[in-house]
């Protein structure tokens, strides 16, 4: 609770505030109560600052933010105001050409593949194919549809075709990051050591697109499972990013999986990630045969 001369000054500081045409543009646009803009002037007011820089931006290598290509921005989420640096349209571009599609432990092979490679000789794949296909149709228009969980037998090409879309998605400059589950849970340990932990999981929980390849396939631990995977899924689905995952599980079969640990059997915890998956994506199958052979 704010005392009378706390909430006295926080008033006559927005109040002030507000005769800026910039400051006032900014707060207008956010649906939310003057009570809690109130409480976040100041922040308020360096994202004015940092949006007034851009307006006059000559490259990235003049930027005058504090962090060089990103504006310090208000987003909210239901009565929730936050402030984080989002990257500016000349820094998307950057990054949208410097990694249009990460690859982390994927084959070089899927890196250039596109659509038109997918194979259609076997009927079961035609409603992978048409699901996809009206993804990346849509995307433009619904950047934050849900994507897909898809599941089947070994070999049967749904990291191919998820990724053949993904591929002609990031020719648009979407950041997209495709990503092997059981070597990016190892390479996150890694990453301690390396010191690029914290960048490595808000480059997984923030790209606009991401695939997390052979869920199911990795040894379950509750860091694995809970700090790891659920953090990332808990960012993607509050900001409603698209996620896809390929699996031999199905939903059920994963929820089993991820329940044992060496801590025993813990069902609530598995739950919760599978819960958040359905909000996420659709659950398809692909019975076929193997093209690996």
């Amino acid at each position: 609770m704010f005392g009378k001369y706390d909430k006295d000054s926080l008033i006559k500081n927005y109040n002030e505030a507000l005769k800026d045409i910039d400051f006032k543009k900014l707060v207008d646009s956010f649906d939310i109560s003057d009570e809690i803009k109130m409480k976040h002037t100041s922040s308020f007011e360096e994202s004015r600052d940092e949006l007034n820089n851009c307006k006059n931006c000559k490259g990235l290598a003049f930027c005058k933010n504090k962090v060089e290509g990103f504006v310090y921005y208000p987003s909210v989420n239901g009565n929730i105001l936050k402030f984080d640096y989002v990257a500016c349209r000349k820094k998307k571009k950057v990054l949208a050409e410097e990694s249009a599609c990460d690859f982390y432990a994927l084959p070089e092979t899927l890196k250039n593949i596109s659509m038109k490679d997918i194979e259609i000789d076997d009927s079961r794949r035609v409603p992978i194919i048409k699901w996809l296909k009206n993804f990346y149709d849509s995307y433009d228009k619904n950047p934050h549809q849900k994507g897909l969980y898809l599941y089947g037998s070994f070999g049967c090409g749904k990291t191919f075709m998820i990724t053949a879309m993904l591929n002609e998605l990031s020719k648009k400059n979407i950041d997209i990051v495709a990503v092997y589950y059981p070597e990016m849970l190892r390479s996150l340990k890694d990453a301690f050591d390396e010191g690029t932990f914290s960048s490595r999981i808000n480059r997984l929980k923030k790209c606009d697109v991401l695939l997390l390849d052979d869920i199911g396939a990795e040894s379950v631990t509750s860091w694995g499972r809970d700090e790891i995977l659920g953090t990332i899924l808990q960012y993607r689905m509050d900001e409603k990013l698209p996620t896809f995952f390929t699996s031999n599980l199905s939903l059920k079969e994963l929820e089993v999986h991820l329940a044992s640990t060496k801590n025993g059997d813990e069902k609530v915890k598995a739950r919760r990630i599978i819960e958040r998956i359905k909000q996420l994506t659709m659950e398809l199958d692909l019975i076929s045969e193997n093209r690996r052979k």
